[in-house]
């Protein structure tokens, strides 16, 4: 078993019914044991970012379904199951899942956090003060560096499958340069007066930063109930000053209030964005490549006054 770092001791209560849990399944709860190891994430966007590294040599599987919001997740008893019963577990840090600390802290799982280096940004909202803004995968050459984290991860775990989980991760990398080449690329003719992002949550910021974007919303993070009259009236301020051309709303909230901002400025609705999960197979994100990719072209159609 690969020597990743541990968290401290669990809380008695849930020690004690992981141990309980552990004990009354087979030790690959979650899935068909074909033999491979089971590496589980805590949501969607990281299991297939780590579906694309390990290839065939893993089996990954993600604690949250598609289409599920992540921040305020709640585990189950069979996620405490299936957990007991992973090679490795994966999750993003930053305070992304504030669930995750005490479902994994005693579970004897060896355990990776894929931002281990990334230049972290903090969210920009006095009441967050020192935070940092979680949502660092909205970022391809971040995810660079989650490819990193998961390639010695596996390295450890499937030795054997060493040169293959790095050429997975040489061609995966190739991709994530050309969708942050087509991002920088696709706005380079915007003004910079008018070079803004306006969303309803603020889980761009790694995007923003590296587009050259200045970033606005509504709330913070997770906080829709902060939509309030005077951070709405400050967005439309800021797209009054600013002549922002297009604002945008993310898939899993409400666009109410940016569509406020909308009556408001005259700006246009430039679409919906995806950040914190996938959609099923059929659906317009089954993978992060898809979700980044739709994300950019939005943006930038919405900036530039291209087709949606």
């Amino acid at each position: 078993m690969p020597n990743f770092r541990r968290r401290a001791a669990a809380a008695p209560a849930l020690v004690a019914v992981l141990a309980v849990l552990a004990a009354c399944v087979p030790a690959r709860a979650g899935g068909e044991d074909d033999g491979r190891p089971l590496v589980l994430t805590t949501f969607t966007v990281l299991a297939d970012i780590a579906r694309n590294v390990g290839g065939e040599h893993v089996r990954v599987e993600s604690l949250t379904k598609p289409g599920v919001e992540v921040h305020g997740y709640e585990p189950t008893p069979g996620d405490l199951r299936r957990a007991a019963g992973a090679d490795l577990v994966l999750d993003n840090g930053l305070n992304l899942e504030a669930w995750f600390a005490q479902f994994v802290q005693d579970a004897d799982v060896p355990h990776v956090v894929a931002t281990e280096g990334v230049e972290v940004v903090d969210i920009a909202d006095d009441a967050y003060a020192g935070k940092p803004n979680p949502h660092a995968w909205m970022s391809p050459a971040n995810v660079e560096l989650y490819v990193d984290n998961i390639v010695d991860a596996f390295v450890d775990l499937v030795p054997e499958h060493a040169d293959d989980v790095r050429a997975n991760a040489q061609a995966y990398r190739a991709q994530l340069r050309a969708v942050q080449a087509e991002l920088v690329d696709g706005l380079a003719a915007v003004p910079q007066r008018q070079r803004a992002l306006v969303t309803c949550e603020g889980a761009f910021s790694y995007l923003a930063r590296d587009a050259g974007l200045t970033e606005r919303y509504v709330w913070p993070v997770n906080a829709e109930q902060q939509a309030t009259p005077q951070r709405i009236a400050s967005v439309v301020e800021f797209v009054r000053e600013r002549d922002v051309p297009a604002v945008f709303c993310e898939s899993t909230v409400s666009d109410d209030a940016m569509q406020q901002v909308v009556d408001a400025t005259g700006a246009r609705f430039g679409g919906v964005l995806y950040v914190d999960s996938l959609s099923e197979e059929d659906g317009p994100v089954p993978t992060y490549l898809d979700l980044i990719r739709h994300d950019v072209r939005t943006i930038v159609d919405g900036l530039t006054g291209g087709a949606s």
